[in-house]
């Protein structure tokens, strides 16, 4: 079963945080770190703003790295730069 990403974006430079938010599905494909398929954290916590993830999505052309903004019990999914607002979703 293929995998499918959603990719959340401001649709203009100006946009303010309330509209103009656009939706771009992407396909995914797990390319695990070899400290993930060991069983290994990238911290010693757990938590951290640019968590590797084992999923890469297709953007623009080419596959890109998901990472994680980590802190509690809850995590945002990105690509790219966190202040890009490229923030994804997995299903």
């Amino acid at each position: 079963m293929t995998k499918l990403a959603y990719i959340n974006y401001f649709a203009s430079p100006y946009a303010d945080a309330r509209d103009q938010y656009q939706v771009e599905s992407a396909e995914v494909i797990e390319k695990p770190l070899w400290w993930q398929e060991k069983g290994l954290s990238y911290t010693a916590t757990g938590y951290g703003k640019k968590i590797p993830t084992r999923y890469m999505v297709s953007y623009k052309g080419k596959f890109r790295r998901v990472y994680c903004a980590i802190y509690s019990n809850n995590g945002t999914m990105y690509i790219g730069n966190l202040s890009q607002g490229l923030i994804v979703s997995i299903n």
